[in-house]
């Protein structure tokens, strides 16, 4: 088994805890060994050595809201695409996320299994993945598919063998229809609790599935020995209805309200924001084709859901990050810090949102998100100090070596 031997940089572990200067972080085979003092390291002569150059050396980032298997692109271009191109195209985009520094991700619908595979396998790089399949959804609500022409056109194909269709009305159906996806591999089950802005038959603030229906699928994962409910849920209504159904995490929760925020921190409910899908949406409106209705959603919710954002951070919520990337180009993703940081959160604060609070929403805390002993290797390089130049992470230069399971996946030093 290789060993690496991370040094000159400055460490933030991920626990939120005072950054620390001339430590060394000693991996061995996928994990960590050792994380001390480097006087204190009784090196063993086979190691090799990963220079920091003074940077920062920091936990792998973890994404857990993102989209693998597209790029939101005209529909012209996607209708004229052959069906099997889109895995093609998500080994590129899986690597690209490695590659900008993020080693875990939860997929938000429209990854199967088999993708998994064949990166478990060594078939193709990228980052771990926690799979939602496909999201569950109302007819005529978010991720239906159904345009105002009376055509059906899905951002990603769907019911195909692995990826089944999400659409599902009713207490019955959405039983039925959440066992499906369980059984196609479903590691979280995903539903669009609200409307969107990428659907032209709805809005955020409309309110999708009734209470009843959400409680029926929080209850088939937990049959499934604890798998959990993650919910798009933007609108006021809709974000209550999934807390008090007991879903995990309120994706986006752009009309978040005082009484959600309460209910939120009584059943201990995370949010992942995706502050940049918005602003993302506006910046690529041209190039991508993004649907006239969707520019204009964006335009009216950007300001309201940062306001929510501060809301949420200020009531103690625990806040995960996660992008919506897919919607946006991928490797773009640690704009995200940024963003949270403009909002109100610190420096710090959003790296522990997108480590150690990240795991926690995955499950994954007693692997991935800090860096300490007996942990999966997953560790990134930084150039500079990350508590000085969060921003610098937009810039995927920055990110000087990425390692994953105790393998480099890149290293541009």
């Amino acid at each position: 088994m290789k060993k690496y031997v991370f040094k000159n940089g400055v460490v933030i572990d991920g626990t939120g805890g005072e950054c620390k200067h001339n430590q060394v972080v000693v991996t061995n085979g996928n994990t960590i060994e050792f994380i001390g003092n480097e006087s204190d390291y009784q090196a063993s002569g086979d190691e090799q050595l990963i220079d920091a150059q003074g940077g920062t050396i920091v936990p792998g980032f973890i994404d857990t809201h993102v989209h693998m298997m597209m790029e939101f692109s005209p529909i012209a271009e996607r209708l004229a695409t052959p069906f099997s191109f889109m895995y093609y195209k998500a080994a590129e985009y899986l690597q690209t996320t490695l590659h900008a520094g993020v080693t875990s991700v939860r997929d938000a619908l429209g990854t199967d299994a088999g993708v998994k595979k064949a990166v478990e396998d060594g078939l193709i790089v990228g980052p771990r993945m926690q799979l939602s399949i496909n999201a569950l959804t109302i007819t005529g609500g978010h991720g239906d598919g159904y345009t105002v022409s009376g055509t059906v056109t899905d951002i990603l194909p769907s019911n195909y063998p692995g990826m089944p269709h999400g659409v599902c009305d009713g207490v019955d159906e959405v039983r039925k229809k959440t066992r499906g996806m369980l059984r196609a591999g479903a590691e979280v089950i995903k539903v669009h609790a609200t409307g969107g802005v990428l659907s032209a038959t709805d809005h955020p603030e409309f309110t999708q599935f009734s209470l009843e229906e959400l409680k029926v699928m929080v209850e088939e994962g937990r049959f499934r020995k604890g798998v959990k409910v993650m919910a798009h849920a933007q609108g006021a209504e809709g974000i209550k209805n999934a807390v008090r159904a007991g879903v995990h995490s309120i994706e986006h929760g752009i009309f978040i309200d005082d009484e959600a925020i309460e209910l939120m921190l009584e059943n201990g409910t995370f949010l992942v924001p995706t502050l940049l899908a918005p602003v993302a949406v506006l910046e690529t409106a041209a190039e991508t084709g993004m649907p006239d209705t969707a520019v204009q959603k964006s335009k009216e919710v950007i300001e309201e859901h940062i306001a929510s954002f501060k809301k949420a951070h200020k009531a103690g919520v625990k806040i995960a990050m996660g992008t919506d990337a897919g919607v946006f180009k991928h490797g773009t993703n640690l704009r995200e810090l940024g963003l949270m940081v403009d909002a109100g959160m610190s420096p710090m604060e959003s790296i522990v949102a997108s480590t150690k609070t990240a795991a926690e929403c995955l499950g994954w805390e007693d692997q991935v998100g800090t860096l300490e002993v007996g942990k999966l290797a997953d560790i990134v390089v930084v150039k500079g100090n990350l508590l000085e130049d969060i921003y610098s992470l937009a810039n995927d230069e920055s990110i000087q070596v990425v390692m994953k399971d105790g393998n480099i996946e890149k290293d541009i030093r």
